[in-house]
C-alpha cells in the first residue's frame, strides 16, 4: 500500500497552446520504499479527466516519460509517470537497468505491487476521473503494465509499446478487466515471434479483448530517439512507428474513454 506524502519538488506552469500544464515530482511511498513520480494536467480546464498511468523504460523515470506525460496533458488527460525502482535506486548505466529490471521480471509479485502503488496515487489526485484509466508502459513498463492489467487492475485499457509479452503465469490474463493494445516491432529481436503467439494464445484463451499493431521493419524501442538510428543494433528509433503507434493509442483512448 502506499501513502501520499505530499512533498513537491519541482512545480513548473508551461503554456501549450490555449493549454497550462501543470507539473509536478511528488514523493510517495510504497511500504518503507520512498518513490518519485511526475504528474502533469492541463490546469487551464475544469472538472475531471480520464488518467493514464505511465510506466518507464529500464532506466527508471526520465525526461523521456516526463515529455510523454506533458503530451498526454495536452490531450486532455491526467499523466501520472510512476517510478517502479525507488528515489534512490535509479540506474546509472545499462548494467545497473539490466539490474534493477530484472529484480522485478523475477518476481512478478513485487512487479504487480509496485506499479498498483503508482496506480492508487493517481486515483487519489481530485482532477482524475477514476472511472476512466489507462495504464501505458514502454519496453519494461510495457511489460509492467500488462503485468498490472493480469493482476486484475481496474483499469479501461493497457497499451505496451515495444514491451515484452511473456508471463510466468498466462492462467492470469483472465484477471484483465479492460481493453488491451500491444505496439510491436516486427523486427524487434528482444520480442522473439515465439513470444508474441504465445501471448497471442494466452489472450485468446482468456477471451481479452485485445488488439496488437505490427510495424514492419521497426525493432527495439522504436519510439525512443535515444535508442539511435542503427537497427542493426536490435534498437532504434523509428520515426514512422513512433508516429503511428502514438496515434493508434490516441484512437484507443478515444474508444475506452467513450
Amino acid at each position: 500500500m502506499s501513502y501520499f506524502i505530499g512533498i513537491f519538488s519541482l512545480m513548473m506552469l508551461a503554456a501549450t497552446g490555449s493549454a497550462q500544464i501543470l507539473d509536478q515530482d511528488v514523493e510517495y511511498q510504497d511500504g518503507n520504499t520512498s518513490l518519485e513520480r511526475y504528474m502533469a494536467y492541463d490546469q487551464s480546464k475544469s472538472g475531471k479527466r480520464p488518467g493514464v498511468l505511465i510506466v518507464h523504460q529500464w532506466m527508471g523515470l526520465t525526461d523521456y516519460e516526463k515529455m510523454r506525460a506533458r503530451q498526454l496533458a495536452d490531450l486532455g488527460y491526467v499523466a501520472f509517470a510512476l517510478d517502479m525502482y525507488g528515489k534512490n535506486s535509479r540506474p546509472k548505466n545499462m548494467e545497473d537497468a539490466a539490474e534493477q529490471a530484472g529484480k522485478y521480471r523475477n518476481d512478478r509479485e513485487l512487479m504487480r505491487k509496485r506499479a498498483a502503488a503508482g496506480l492508487e496515487e493517481l486515483r487519489k489526485m481530485g482532477v482524475c476521473d477514476t472511472d476512466n484509466i489507462a495504464v501505458i508502459g514502454y519496453c519494461f513498463g510495457g511489460g509492467v503494465a500488462l503485468e498490472l492489467a493480469r493482476s486484475g487492475a481496474d483499469v479501461k485499457g493497457t497499451v505496451s509499446f515495444h514491451g515484452n509479452l511473456d508471463t510466468p503465469n498466462p492462467d492470469d490474463a483472465k484477471n484483465i478487466k479492460g481493453k488491451i493494445l500491444v505496439q510491436h516491432g516486427g523486427a524487434d529481436p528482444h520480442v522473439p515471434q515465439k513470444q508474441v503467439l504465445a501471448f497471442w494464445d494466452e489472450m485468446e484463451k482468456a477471451d481479452v479483448n485485445w488488439q496488437m499493431n505490427v510495424y514492419g521493419n521497426a525493432v527495439h524501442a522504436f519510439t525512443q530517439k535515444s535508442a539511435g538510428n542503427d537497427p542493426s543494433r536490435g534498437a532504434a528509433y523509428n520515426q514512422q512507428a513512433d508516429r503511428r503507434s502514438w496515434q493508434s493509442m490516441q484512437n484507443f483512448f478515444d474508444e475506452i474513454f467513450r
